[in-house]
């Protein structure tokens, strides 16, 4: 038996075509590339996270010489995020990246672990959370669920 896994997604040819909220998310992931610490890999990546009370919380990517010991922006984010808001829902998420991977029609979504990371928040709190991945250009898509990144993640 074949079975299939599809999901949709929405697309926004621009940043000025979003809510305001979206907008606002999307320009905190862009600031907060502008200060990540990324000095061998030359590839920022800025993230926001959007709470249920309407708090925005940042991240970025932070290297170290000893590569294994860098945290990418999601993590950084999601992990402020339960730290300090362990009863607040997050509700979007929202990555933006800059540097030799990224061209103006590409989207850039999250590696591996930052992708199982986001599916245990999202299973943690038993309620979805929409991802909003940022081109260059401006174009945004947009997934319902972090679950359409990581169909068969590990899961309790």
């Amino acid at each position: 038996m074949i079975q299939e896994y599809s999901f949709s997604y929405r697309l926004a040819p621009s940043i000025t075509d979003l809510s305001e909220q979206d907008q606002a998310l999307v320009t905190a992931a862009q600031a907060a590339l502008t200060r990540a610490y990324a000095p061998y890999s030359k590839f920022q990546v800025g993230a926001s996270v959007l709470l249920q009370s309407g708090l925005v919380i940042e991240g970025n990517n932070q290297e170290n010489i000893a590569y294994p010991s860098g945290l990418c922006a999601e993590r950084v984010a999601l992990f402020y995020a339960g730290a300090n808001h362990p009863n607040d829902p997050i509700i979007k998420i929202c990555i933006a990246a800059e540097g030799d991977l990224t061209s103006n029609d590409s989207y850039i979504s999250p590696c591996g672990p930052c992708r199982q990371v986001m599916l245990e928040s999202e299973s943690r709190q038993t309620q979805p959370i929409e991802v909003l991945l940022v081109q260059k250009s401006g174009k945004v898509l947009f997934l319902n669920t972090v679950q359409n990144l990581l169909p068969f993640g590990f899961s309790k």
